[in-house]
Formats: C-alpha cells, sequence, structure tokens
C-alpha cells in the first residue's frame, strides 16, 4: 500500500473534501484532505491504480494538482 501527499489548490470548504474524497473512492484509492494544508493524504495499491490516475481523479472535480 502506498501513500503520498499531494498538494492541491482550489479546495475550500466541506464539499470540496467530499468530493474528492469520494472521488479518490471511485477509481481505488483512499484520500484524507486537510484543507488548511490544501492538501490530500492518499492511500492507494500500486497493482490496482496509478498515481497518474490518484492525479486525474482529483483534477476531475476541478481543483489543480501541483
Amino acid at each position: 500500500m502506498n501513500q503520498v501527499t499531494l498538494k492541491v489548490n482550489g479546495m475550500s470548504c466541506g464539499h470540496c473534501a467530499a468530493s474528492i474524497e469520494k472521488a479518490l473512492k471511485a477509481v481505488g484509492a483512499a484520500g484524507e484532505v486537510d484543507l488548511q494544508n490544501g492538501t490530500v493524504a492518499v492511500r492507494f495499491d500500486e497493482s490496482k491504480v496509478t498515481l497518474d490516475a490518484v492525479k486525474a481523479a482529483i483534477e476531475d472535480q476541478g481543483y489543480d494538482v501541483v
């Protein structure tokens, strides 16, 4: 199981956190959003989902992974 912390721009509220966590779950990852720091701690199994797919799931919600 891999864990990475991604810097994500554009998050500002609980709805932002919920939409990102839901999108990550849909691709087979789990995430914990930290709105104060603008980060998302993501856990995923590399044999099932790639880091690129994780980033794409977040970006598809309208946020920028930097």
